[in-house]
């Protein structure tokens, strides 16, 4: 009995063991599901989360590439900010940009513009994804700068390679730049007043197309201090892209006023044009298919010797007869030398044009003209000393000046063109077909931003000069000991098209050159009409918004 009753009791204790550590089993097994469960849950929280983000994220994008898109076509802020929706996955995503405060001037402290003044926007991107079906949701918002900066406050802007070699002495003050390479020297001397940039490499000495010798002068650059400092070393050897130690020498001698792409300068934006090239400012509006010609903006044009007056409604009155007969408007012939070519010239009288009734009400002038039998087409500009007010004239043709240009109370003045030719005071058309000695110049000053074409060094295969920055206005006189002085900025972003004869020749000797840029550019109050600019948009901040902020930020959405 006793032995059954222990059998009894050993059982019942193995099966209370055998149900107990099934329960511990049990236990441990709906733990591990719950755990799993919940490792799950977390997991598609965090997925969902992550394309949450990345779905807000691509609003985002898609507002700020909608502004920088509009800034580089048109050069001012939306008509229309971004608002819409979009679906991505499972994701609605809404977005919308909100432009909090008014334009403000102001000077860029950072990057390559630094220094340079700028009309500056801050818009304020906000983007939300959300799904019903999906416990996720993100709303992120950034901040874009978008500013323009008037090209005209550079003294020199360069598109292709820069060249700068004077023989007589030369000073520069203002900016100078070249999205390409810059090859600086000069036969006398050679001083630079500000940056000196390049968004390739910056050499001593002449460009390898140009087949001409280096000259012994000297070169100096201003540095941070504004002291001069040389190119030259003290061993006779240059400080140039080509020395080995160039990035750390060139900031000790000139303190960063000295850079080119080794320091990390890159290209500098051109200016904002709908399509194509910056060209097609000057080039004719071809019945609309060319938004960005000046044609478009001119309040008055010139079209194959018929002009045309904007008036106050916008629309075009024919008044060549006017224009002609009272001699604001004169078809003329002459030589230009260097093209070995005659000219057919318009030439606008401005002096007349001042007391008729037909100054530009936007103080734009548009000219394309057409000549045949081998001539040259072009516009000149006479009797041009006072300007009645700002005056921008652009033209597809190369442009002459005749004489003072702009020397009477000053005006905010510009010159676009396929070429420019300066003639002096005593210019005579009689003589310009005849030898060098006939055309001796007298002292001219001209106060003008001027936007041109050159021939580049090598053009066209072989050896040829560009004949350098200071030939890019073009001479035909003799200016021997007769200077020439020059207010403004200069800026060369293409090839010329029609004025395309080589630098080089006996058709003129160089005159001494007193240029300096013209300071009243840094006042946005006093720049040309219709002044290109040049578009920076960039993204300064970004956060993600949560909670009642984030509920806030949405509330704000306007509506379609």
């Amino acid at each position: 009995m006793k032995n059954k009753l222990k059998q009894l009791t050993q059982s019942g204790f193995t099966t209370l063991i055998f149900l107990s550590l099934l329960l511990m089993l049990s236990l441990i097994g709906v733990s591990a599901i719950m755990t799993s469960s919940t490792e799950v849950n977390i997991s598609g929280y965090e997925l969902n989360s992550t394309n949450a983000l990345y779905a807000a994220e691509a609003g985002l994008e898609k507002a700020s590439a909608f502004i920088h898109d509009y800034y580089n076509k048109h050069g001012v802020p939306p008509a229309a900010l971004p608002l819409d929706s979009m679906q991505i996955g499972h994701f609605n995503v809404r977005y919308f940009a909100a432009k909090p405060s008014a334009t403000v001037n102001r000077v860029l402290t950072q990057g390559a513009y630094k220094g340079l003044y700028s009309l500056s926007d801050e818009y304020v991107v906000t983007a939300q994804a959300k799904s019903p079906g999906v416990k996720a949701t993100t709303t992120l918002q950034m901040t874009v700068d978008a500013s323009v900066v008037p090209i005209y406050q550079f003294a020199v802007f360069y598109e292709s390679d820069l060249e700068i070699a004077p023989g007589p002495a030369m000073t520069l003050g203002g900016r100078v730049h070249s999205n390409k390479d810059m090859y600086l020297e000069s036969d006398n001397s050679l001083r630079i007043d500000s940056y000196t940039t390049a968004a390739g490499n910056i050499f001593h000495g002449r460009h390898p197309d140009s087949g001409m010798p280096t000259g012994g002068g000297t070169v100096q650059i201003k540095d941070a201090s504004g002291v001069y400092q040389d190119m030259k070393n003290t061993d006779g050897s240059w400080l140039d892209a080509s020395q080995s130690d160039w990035v750390p020498s060139s900031i000790s001698r000139w303190g960063g006023k000295v850079e080119d792409k080794e320091h990390g300068m890159t290209e500098l934006k051109l200016p904002v044009v709908t399509s194509g090239t910056p060209q097609d400012m000057i080039n004719p509006s071809n019945g609309g298919s060319n938004p960005d010609s000046y044609e478009n903006k001119a309040g008055l044009k010139i079209m194959n010797g018929q002009a045309y007056w904007r008036k106050p409604d916008s629309t075009w009155q024919n008044v060549t007869a006017d224009f002609t007969t009272s001699g604001i408007l004169t078809p003329k012939t002459f030589r230009d030398t260097r093209e070995n070519k005659d000219v057919s010239s318009y030439d606008i009288d401005i002096s007349k044009l001042n007391s008729s009734s037909y100054w530009p009400t936007n103080g734009i002038v548009y000219t394309d003209n057409t000549a045949g039998g081998g001539q040259l087409p072009a516009t000149r500009l006479v009797n041009g000393s006072t300007l009645k007010g700002p005056l921008t004239v652009a033209s597809q043709d190369p442009v002459y000046t005749v004489g003072n240009y702009n020397t009477v109370q000053k005006k905010p003045a510009a010159i676009m063109g396929d070429a420019l030719t300066i003639l002096s005071t005593v210019w005579d058309d009689a003589n310009s077909s005849k030898a060098l000695t006939y055309r001796i110049a007298e002292p001219t000053t001209v106060n003008v931003a001027y936007m041109t074409g050159n021939v580049a060094s090598g053009a066209g295969g072989g050896t040829s000069y560009s004949g350098g920055f200071e030939n890019l206005p073009r001479f035909l006189e003799n200016w021997s000991g007769k200077t020439f002085t020059w207010v403004g900025s200069a800026v060369d972003l293409w090839n010329s098209g029609q004025a395309t004869a080589k630098w080089g020749g006996s058709y003129y000797s160089p005159p001494p050159r007193n240029w300096t840029y013209d300071i009243q550019f840094l006042d946005p109050s006093k720049l040309p009409p219709g002044t290109p600019l040049i578009s920076i948009v960039s993204k300064t901040s970004w956060r993600e918004l949560i909670g009642d902020v984030a509920e806030q930020a949405m509330a704000s959405m306007p509506t379609n």
